[in-house]
């Protein structure tokens, strides 16, 4: 863990509390009412603060994902891979400082303490609401790429993205144009990005990538029970040390990977992915594709590819939440909490194909394919535990099956 980090999260913390705090100590006499200055407390899915003119806004919050992994493979997947054991992780451990500062202007820090280090997950800022072009956002956070990626890992299906995620760029630093049209029913973004490490840096040689997505909402009722959502994006990339590679594991965090291409030479990538879903009440569908492919001089140029199609169904009534704003689907709130006047919570059945080549000759990374069927239970809004069970599919070389459980809570 980085105390530089660490210290920072302290000491905002504490400035909150502080400014929070700062309308109890009025002298008697004074008036009750919050001044301009002053900062209330209130919790709205997380902890938040907000002067009384709502010129200045903060956040503060964080996530705790703890896994625990049991697992069973022939003893082929042993000799090609590796012996899978059993275990347990901390899959994030995140917290984090986001707010607005009159009005227009914003930022975000968060780090996830699950490797041992403060590692970058989004640290950012920005403009909003400008005109003619919307929102502008520096830093390090998501390139606009894929449906699954862009929904935060507290909201996701599974306890895993799926397997074709390998080819989503995820986080990187650089700027991005964004905004929203047709009363919120299309969403636009492209930006520049370098390819950057755990802390958003990037010292090497290779250009900067050009990333853009577009999504729509060509049927949209009930306050989001009822949806179809399309989308297309694409990303041009140069990479670093004209080097890449792509690898990939079963669909939980622990485990090795079983696809690898291997480092190989590339000029250049175009990733392409194509996504779409539906909702429709508590049923809801969801699927994508991708494909990567390779300029490489003077060898072959290569593509892979992959795609993933899922389904979910509330026995309980409730839908997935969608957020217009972003393209992407939000928090599920149940319909009853968990231990609220006999409340059971919301509970979700789930089931998942999808498919990952890394093969074109001269390449032969592997071709793996996952059956993943899980059950997710939401004790409330910001509590859920997740039980996956995968089958995962190495093709030419023999199966592993995998459970796995999610303890989880958002705040």
């Amino acid at each position: 863990m980085r105390m530089p980090a660490m210290a920072m999260m302290i000491l905002t913390a504490l400035w909150t509390m502080q400014a929070a705090n700062a309308q109890d100590e009025k002298p008697p006499g004074s008036s009750q009412n919050p001044q301009n200055g002053d900062f209330r407390a209130f919790w709205k899915e997380g902890l938040n603060f907000e002067t009384a003119d709502k010129h200045f806004r903060m956040k503060i919050g964080g996530r705790i994902h703890n896994d625990w992994v049991w697992v069973s493979h022939d003893d082929s997947i042993t000799t090609a891979i590796g012996d899978q054991e059993d275990g347990t992780l901390f899959r994030r451990a995140r917290l984090y400082a986001s707010g607005d500062i009159y009005e227009n202007f914003f930022f975000k820090a968060q780090f996830d303490f699950a490797g041992g280090d403060a590692d970058f997950k989004d640290v950012y800022l920005g403009v909003k609401k400008l005109p003619t072009i919307g929102n502008v956002k520096i830093g390090q956070f998501k390139e606009p790429f894929s449906l699954e990626e862009l929904t935060s890992s507290n909201y996701i299906t599974f306890l895993e993205r799926s397997l074709p995620n390998v080819f989503a760029p995820t986080r990187n630093t650089g700027g991005m144009v964004y905004n929203t049209a047709a009363e919120d029913r299309v969403t636009w973004a492209v930006g520049v990005f370098r390819d950057t490490d755990d802390f958003g840096n990037a010292s090497v040689e290779g250009e900067s990538a050009v990333t853009a997505r577009v999504t729509g909402l060509p049927w949209y009722e009930d306050n989001g029970g009822q949806l179809v959502h399309v989308g297309l994006a694409g990303s041009l990339r140069g990479p670093n040390d004209d080097a890449l590679r792509f690898r990939q594991r079963p669909e939980v965090g622990l485990s090795d990977r079983f696809v690898d291409t291997g480092n190989f030479e590339a000029d250049r990538v175009t990733l392409i992915g194509v996504e779409g879903a539906l909702v429709y009440g508590s049923f809801s569908l969801q699927t994508e594709y991708m494909i990567a492919s390779v300029d490489s001089e003077p060898a072959t140029d290569p593509s892979f590819s992959g795609f993933y199609v899922y389904a979910s169904y509330f026995v309980t009534g409730e839908h997935r939440g969608y957020s217009k704003t972003e393209g992407a689907f939000s928090r599920t709130k149940p319909k009853e909490n968990f231990g609220v006047k006999g409340g059971l919570g919301a509970i979700e059945l789930t089931l998942r194909f999808s498919m990952l080549d890394l093969e074109d000759d001269p390449i032969l990374g592997g071709e793996l394919t996952d059956i993943t069927a899980g059950v997710n239970w939401y004790l409330n809004p910001n509590f859920r535990v997740m039980l996956n069970y995968i089958l995962a599919d190495l093709d030419n070389v023999g199966d592993a099956d995998i459970l796995a459980l999610r303890f989880q809570a958002d705040f």
